[in-house]
C-alpha cells in the first residue's frame, strides 16, 4: 500500500504544472491553437488529469471552480486538502497514494464517484457531505473493523463498493454482513451481490434473505435509531430553512419576545425596580376580559412565564385548524398547566422566548412561523400593557419584513425577466444581420476568386471591407442601444428596490419611552410614600437602597431606560445596516455583471470582424489571377 519515494524527486502542484496539464489535455488542432493564443481560463476546465506527477501536496486548485473530474492517482499525496472550491466535482480519483485519514471532502456535495484504493486508511468516516455518492473504492487499505460498514448505511445512493484487500474482507461473514446492512448495494468488489453469495446459496437458498434474518434484531434496532435521528435532522433542517428565510427578510428573532427579553437581561436597575408596587402589573399583568378586534373575535393574554407572552385564541380556528389542540408539548405549558386550566383546549403558544426555540420558531406547529394574515389570524388592535404592545409591535415588524421580502423577490424576478428579454431581442437582431452579411460575404469572396481583372478584384475587395465596417457599425450601434436600455432598466430597478428598503422599528422606541414615563411615575410615588412612612409593602434591601433621594431613583430609572433604548437602537442599526448592505451589494453586482456582459459582447464583435477581414487579407491576388 505504501508508495516509496526514496529516489524520486517530489514535485509541487504549482501554476506551471497546472498550465502545462491544461494545455496538453485541452483542445487540439485549430481549436487548440486558438486556445493557446487567447489562453485557457482554469475556471472553464471541466476535466483535469494529474496522475504520475510525483505530487506530495494538493494545492492551487481553487481556480478550477467548475471542474467535474479530477485524477490524482499514483502520486505521493499524504493528506486530502485544497479541494474546498471544487464544489461541482463529480469524479475524484486519489488511488495509489499515501493517505491515512479521510478528510477535506466536506464541500464536495456533488461527488458521485470516489476512489481511495491502495492507501493507508484505517477508518471510513468524514464522508457525510457526499450525499450523492454512488461508487466508493476503498480496497487495499487497512480497514479492520466491521462497524465501518454500518457507517455506509447513510449513503442512500451507494450502489458499488470495493473493500477487497482490507482485513475486514478476510472475515468469515464479510459478504453476508454487507448484504444485511447495505441492502441496496448492487456490486461488491466488482461483482454483483448475487454472484458473491452463490456459494452460500448452494447450501442456503436465498442467502440475501438469510443475511437479513441472521442480523434482523440488530438491523431493526439500528433502523429505529436511524429513523429518530432522521426525524430530528429533518426538524432541524426545517427550522434552519425557516430561520434562513427570516434572515433573508432581516427580521430573524422578531417573531416573539426576544427583543423584549434582551432589554432586561443586562438591566440590573430595571430588575430591581420590577419589585415596586404596580410595576409587576405594568410588565406582566394582563386583562382578564377579552380585547375587541376588527374580526369580532377576542384576544386574551396569559400571565408571563419567564418573559414568554402567550396569546390565547378564544374560539376555534377556521379550516384545517378547527380541531381542538389538546396535546401541545410546550415546555411552558407543561410547567404551569394548572394556571391555564380554565382556558380550554384553544391555548396557542403564539409567542415564546426565543431561547427555547431553535431559530426562533416554536417546534409544536408551523402555524406560528407564518404571518397572521396567512394563517387566518386577525392582528390584535390594542392592548393595555407595554409588554404585550411591545411584542405585538415586534410581530408586526416581523410580518412586515416578510411581506417586503416577498415584494423584493418579485421585483428582482421582474427585473431579471426584463433584462433577459431585452438581451434576447438584441441578440436576435444581431443574428439576423450577421446571417445576411454572411450570405453576402460568401458571394463576394466567391466573386473575387472568380474575377480575373485585377482592378475589379481590388474594387470588390474594397467593397467587401466597407460591408464589414458597416456590419461593425451596425452591431456596435445595437450594443450601445442595449447598454442604454439596460442602464435605464437597472436605474429604475435600483430606485424600486431602495423604496422597498426602510426602517420600521420606531414604534418600539415610542413604546419604551411611554413605559419609562410610567415607571418613573411609579418610582416617584413610591419615594413619596417611603418618605411619609405610608408604604405598606416590604421592599428588598437592594431596591430600598435606591430610594435614598429623588436623584438616586431618577438616575436608576434613567439607567434602565438607557439600556432598553440601546438594545432597540442596536437592533435597528443592525437591521438597517444589513438591509442597506444587501441593497448596495445587489445593485453593485448588477452593474458589474452588465459591464462584463458588455465587454464580452464587444470582444465577440471585434473577433468576428477581425475574422471576416482576415479572410479578405488572406486572398492572394496572384492565386486568383492564375
Amino acid at each position: 500500500m505504501n508508495q516509496p519515494c526514496h529516489s524520486l524527486e517530489l514535485r509541487v502542484m504549482d501554476e506551471d504544472m497546472l498550465k502545462q496539464a491544461v494545455v496538453e489535455q485541452g483542445p487540439q488542432e485549430e481549436a487548440g491553437q486558438l486556445a493557446k493564443q487567447e489562453g485557457i481560463l482554469f475556471k472553464d476546465v471541466l476535466s483535469l488529469r494529474l496522475d504520475f506527477q510525483n505530487i506530495l501536496h494538493i494545492d492551487n486548485l481553487w481556480q478550477f471552480e467548475n471542474l467535474r473530474k479530477l485524477q490524482l492517482d499514483n502520486n505521493f499525496i499524504e493528506r486530502i486538502e485544497g479541494l474546498e472550491k471544487l464544489i461541482h466535482l463529480v469524479w475524484l480519483d486519489l488511488s495509489f497514494n499515501n493517505i491515512e485519514v479521510i478528510e477535506g471532502l466536506d464541500t464536495l456535495v456533488n461527488l458521485e464517484d470516489l476512489s481511495l484504493f491502495n492507501n493507508r486508511i484505517t477508518k471510513i468516516d468524514s464522508l457525510d457531505a457526499l450525499v450523492k455518492l454512488q461508487m466508493l473504492s476503498l480496497g487495499n487499505n487497512d480497514i479492520g473493523n466491521m462497524m465501518n460498514i454500518i457507517y455506509l448505511r447513510r449513503f442512500k445512493n451507494l450502489r458499488t463498493l470495493r473493500l477487497s484487500g482490507n482485513p475486514i474482507a478476510e472475515e468469515e461473514e464479510y459478504k453476508l454482513f454487507i448484504c444485511a446492512y447495505l441492502p441496496d448495494l448492487v456490486y461488491l468488489d466488482f461483482r454483483r451481490i448475487d454472484e458473491h453469495t452463490a456459494s452460500v446459496s448452494l447450501r442456503f437458498p436465498g442467502s440475501k434473505e438469510l443475511a437479513e434474518i441472521k442480523h434482523q434484531y440488530s438491523i431493526d434496532e439500528l433502523k429505529h435509531r436511524e429513523n429518530l435521528i432522521q426525524a430530528r435532522q429533518e426538524d432541524e433542517w426545517a427550522r434552519q430553512d425557516l430561520l434562513a428565510e427570516h434572515k433573508a427578510a432581516f427580521v430573524e428573532y422578531m417573531n416573539g419576545s426576544f427583543l423584549f427579553d434582551s432589554m432586561y437581561t443586562e438591566d440590573v436597575e430595571g430588575n430591581k425596580l420590577a419589585y415596586l408596587p404596580g410595576v409587576s402589573e405594568l410588565l406582566e399583568a394582563y386583562p382578564s376580559t377579552p380585547i375587541a378586534t376588527s374580526s369580532g373575535r377576542a384576544w386574551a393574554h396569559a400571565p408571563s412565564l419567564s418573559g414568554a407572552n402567550l396569546l390565547l385564541w378564544a374560539s376555534p380556528l377556521p379550516g384545517p385548524f378547527s380541531t381542538p389542540r389538546k396535546h401541545f408539548q410546550d415546555p411552558f405549558l407543561a410547567q404551569s398547566s394548572s394556571r391555564f386550566s380554565s382556558c380550554g383546549p384553544w391555548l396557542l403558544p403564539h409567542i415564546g422566548p426565543i431561547s427555547e426555540f431553535s431559530g426562533g420558531v416554536a417546534p409544536t406547529t408551523p402555524l406560528h412561523s407564518q404571518p397572521r394574515s396567512l394563517c387566518g389570524l386577525p392582528p390584535p388592535l390594542s392592548c393595555s400593557f407595554p409588554a404585550d404592545k411591545f411584542i405585538i409591535i415586534c410581530m408586526d415588524i416581523f410580518e412586515y419584513g416578510l411581506t417586503q421580502h416577498v415584494k423584493r423577490k418579485m421585483e428582482i424576478s421582474t427585473f431579471n425577466e426584463c433584462m433577459y428579454e431585452a438581451i434576447q431581442e438584441n441578440q436576435e437582431q444581431g443574428k439576423q444581420m450577421i446571417a445576411k452579411f454572411e450570405e453576402k460575404h460568401l458571394l463576394s469572396l466567391s466573386a473575387i476568386r472568380n474575377e480575373s481583372d485585377l482592378t475589379s478584384i481590388e474594387t470588390k475587395i474594397t467593397e467587401s471591407y466597407e460591408t464589414i465596417n458597416e456590419l461593425f457599425d451596425v452591431l456596435m450601434t445595437l450594443e450601445m442601444q442595449l447598454v442604454e436600455q439596460l442602464e435605464e432598466t437597472i436605474n429604475m430597478f435600483e430606485r424600486n428596490i431602495i423604496d422597498l428598503v426602510g426602517t420600521f422599528i420606531e414604534n418600539c422606541r415610542d413604546l419604551e419611552n411611554h413605559h419609562h414615563e410610567r415607571l418613573l411615575e411609579i418610582s416617584i410615588n413610591t419615594l413619596e410614600k417611603i418618605l411619609k412612612g405610608d408604604l405598606d409593602q416590604d421592599l428588598p434591601d437592594d431596591l430600598r437602597a435606591l430610594f435614598v433621594d429623588k436623584d438616586t431613583i431618577v438616575n436608576a430609572v434613567g439607567a434602565s431606560h438607557d439600556i432598553h433604548l440601546l438594545k432597540i437602537d442596536n437592533r435597528e442599526d443592525e437591521l438597517v445596516t444589513r438591509v442597506n448592505s444587501w441593497c448596495s451589494q445587489l445593485v453593485d453586482k448588477i452593474h458589474k455583471d452588465e459591464i462584463m456582459r458588455n465587454r464580452k459582447r464587444v470582444k465577440e464583435i471585434n473577433q468576428y470582424i477581425d475574422h471576416a477581414q482576415n479572410e479578405l487579407d488572406n486572398l492572394e491576388c496572384g492565386d486568383i489571377i492564375d
